[in-house]
């Protein structure tokens, strides 16, 4: 109960009933919505297709997250095909429940507004500027991740949607008392383990692999010894970066522009004022404020005055006296009366503004400064520096699209127009790929007909601002299974490795039974050895041992459990069992926060039963796999 109840905590589905909207999974996302009905069909659901550049997209995606999230021992599980394959069916799956979730939704008559989607997109932290939505972060970041706004709105408008369906599910489960009560206390529960290890080198080591069984496995097995279809790319790359170190600013130059945009470089002026508040807007609140006028210009204190008879309770305490401001900060009728008296010491007369009626006096002016030019300089030549390059950049883009255009078989001519060099590069997978090439745009232009089947150059791609690229194709092969001798070595690795694995889980099998038996004298005898106690719980760092831990029954007194596990490196782990502890469960507030950790893992269960529901109702076929969903 206990590990369905982590899993369901840690479920992806969890995580989206929870979670806000995650930007960078609606950029990875949102690219292909347009995509043509021509394309390659990855799966079909109901009427709804999902292209295969879609799916790719999405599969890039979460293969790069979990690149920088498990690191090497991802890349050493991305090396066994079978693993490559599940995953791969996996982000399918996912895109396939996601689509079944929104076509119910639509169903139920949910819907998103246009408003709902705007302020969505206005409250996103990614497109603030000091907290505030910037529109120009906002066109700009989109610029960079190849959407329009049109697609962005529209892919916003589905996570709602979908959203609005998961949380009416989330918001229907409840746990009672007893059962938060009873299942803290298992979660509390301490295990007190020993552990012995078998290393998998140890037995990998000594396996023979005969060419016989390399080749019988091989012929078997081809779909795990495939060349992925690929290419050979030659591109020109423009940045605006490259340009910098070729653009000198004097400082003749810098002064220059100093001088004829002093306004840029000043400070704005700022006031201060003291001012008393009447408010209201009646002719009472006028012919108070006119009798306080009144009592001024007859010579009154006007701080006294302020305190006494002010509604501004805040500054009336320090006679009426506000902070310094600039323009753009107060009501404009109350700003436009400050900034037009004249010197300190000069009072208006009554200002009308949303707040009721005001007596102002300027206290004093802080006159706009200038910052010289030494502290500014280099802002200065880093900003002529940046116009420059655009104007150059600008230029050169211009000159490539159309060499590249003129000569479309070559990215000779074009090369020496911009003066750029032509990268090329061997027989690459394009899924594999990093850094330009891994770009989107750039991928559809390098399976686009014109490109990939024609030989063409491709038009000028924009990868960022001032970041462009051109492409073509000098060479392409379709994927095929590759020759027994290419992969003889790889062959006998892995039959050796599964040999090692299965001597190892023998060996393990056969002590667990021994030590079963009492028989405790089986561990000396093969030189190995227990660890000492340690102590597990269920959240411990060690996961594959917590995991079997916490699946052994409670031994009987002066005996012990046994079970196994792997770690990650594929080892075995003989677990002993010695001891279950019984921990109190800690303050009321965390019990709160474990109701609601049931709470979601029973959202989790309905939500995997409403999916197996949609999925019987509906007509998912997978094209790509060509075989229908199961």
């Amino acid at each position: 109960m206990m590990e369905r109840l982590r899993e369901g905590a840690n479920s992806i589905w969890v995580k989206i009933i929870l979670s806000l909207i995650i930007l960078s999974f609606v950029f990875a996302g949102v690219g292909s919505y347009l995509a043509s009905g021509n394309e390659q069909v990855a799966a079909k659901v109901n009427d709804k297709e999902i292209s295969q550049r879609e799916f790719e997209q999405a599969y890039q995606n979460q293969r790069n997250q979990m690149q920088q999230r498990l690191g090497d021992y991802f890349s050493t599980l991305m090396g066994n095909p079978e693993y490559v394959q599940q995953f791969r069916k996996s982000v399918l799956d996912r895109m396939v429940n996601d689509e079944l979730i929104e076509q119910r939704a639509t169903e139920l008559g949910l819907g998103v507004s246009d408003a709902q989607v705007k302020q969505a997109i206005i409250e996103m932290p990614a497109f603030q500027v000091d907290g505030v939505f910037n529109n120009e972060q906002y066109n700009l970041t989109l610029r960079r991740a190849g959407i329009s706004p049109e697609q962005f709105a529209e892919s916003i408008r589905k996570d709602m949607l979908r959203q609005q369906f998961l949380s009416a599910l989330q918001s229907s489960d409840f746990a009672l008392n007893n059962e938060v009560d009873e299942l803290r206390k298992l979660e509390s529960q301490e295990r007190v383990v020993r552990t012995l290890k078998l290393n998998l080198a140890d037995f990998t080591n000594k396996v023979t692999v005969t060419d016989e069984e390399a080749k019988a496995y091989y012929d078997e097995n081809k779909n795990q010894f495939t060349r992925p279809a690929q290419v050979k790319v030659s591109y020109i790359e423009l940045s605006g970066k490259n340009l910098v170190n070729n653009i000198k600013i004097t400082d003749q130059e810098a002064e220059t522009y100093y001088n004829e945009h002093k306004s840029k470089y000043s400070t704005a002026e700022k006031r201060q004022v003291s001012h008393i508040l009447v408010k209201g807007d009646s002719d009472a609140s006028k012919a108070k404020a006119e009798a306080l006028l009144a009592e001024l210009k007859g010579g009154a204190n006007f701080a006294d005055v302020a305190k006494k008879s002010s509604d501004d309770t805040f500054s009336a305490k320090d006679g009426g006296k506000l902070d310094w401001f600039g323009k753009g900060v107060m009501d404009p009728a109350f700003e436009e009366a400050a900034f037009s008296l004249a010197k300190p010491g000069d009072m208006s007369g009554l200002v009308k503004s949303s707040f009721g009626y005001h007596i102002i006096l300027l206290d004093g002016i802080e006159e706009p400064k200038v910052k010289p030019f030494a502290e500014v300089k280099a802002s200065i030549i880093a900003e002529l520096q940046e116009q420059q390059v655009a104007e150059q950049f600008y230029k050169l883009q211009s000159k490539l699209a159309e060499t590249a255009f003129e000569s479309p078989d070559s990215l000779d001519a074009a090369a020496e127009a911009v003066k750029a060099k032509v990268v090329t590069t061997g027989f690459i997978s394009l899924q594999d790929e990093k850094g330009v090439l891994a770009d989107q745009k750039v991928q559809e232009a390098l399976q686009s007909p014109e490109v990939h089947d024609d030989g063409m150059n491709s038009d000028v791609i924009e990868i960022a601002p001032e970041h462009v690229v051109v492409v073509r194709v000098d060479d392409s092969r379709e994927e095929a299974v590759l020759p027994f001798t290419d992969v003889e070595a790889k062959v006998k690795t892995l039959l050796a490795q599964q040999k090692g694995e299965k001597q190892a889980t023998e060996k393990a099998d056969a002590i667990i039974a021994a030590l079963r038996e009492g028989k405790s004298d089986v561990v000396a005898k093969d030189g190995l050895s227990f660890s000492g106690d340690q102590t597990v719980t269920r959240s411990g760092p060690d996961a594959n041992v917590a995991r079997v831990a916490f699946t052994l029954p409670k031994p009987k007194e002066g005996k012990v459990s046994y079970g196994m596990a792997r770690d990650n490196n594929g080892n075995v782990e003989i677990i002993a069992l010695d001891k279950v502890v019984n921990v109190k469960p800690s303050a009321d507030e965390v019990n709160s926060q474990f109701a609601t950790q049931v709470e979601n893992m029973f959202a989790q269960q309905d939500l995997a039963a409403t999916l197996e529901t949609l999925r019987e109702s509906a007509k998912v076929t997978y094209p790509m796999l060509d075989k229908p969903a199961q």
